[in-house]
């Protein structure tokens, strides 16, 4: 445990960024799941609406910090390759 103050506002901050990041992993990956299991499915216009809420999931999640700019870009590459898979 830290002795000096900022340190100590430090451990605060982190636990609290940890919390936040892991809930925002954690949505991601539920949403990956639903968009795979709609692709594989074979439904374009459901796999599209996952694929757009999917998106705007990883757009967020680069801009707070929580995923690398490009991780997100790396992803959203998959997502409309994924897309246009589906006949």
């Amino acid at each position: 445990m830290p002795n000096i103050q900022s340190a100590k506002r430090r451990v605060r901050v982190e636990a609290k960024a940890t919390s936040r990041n892991r809930a925002v992993k954690s949505e991601l990956k539920t949403l990956a799941k639903k968009f795979d299991d709609v692709v594989a499915s074979g439904d374009k216009a459901a796999a599209e609406a996952a694929g757009k809420a999917y998106t705007g999931a990883l757009d967020k999640a680069g801009i707070k910090g929580t995923l690398h700019k490009n991780a997100v870009s790396r992803k959203k590459a998959q997502i409309s390759k994924a897309l246009d898979t589906i006949k």
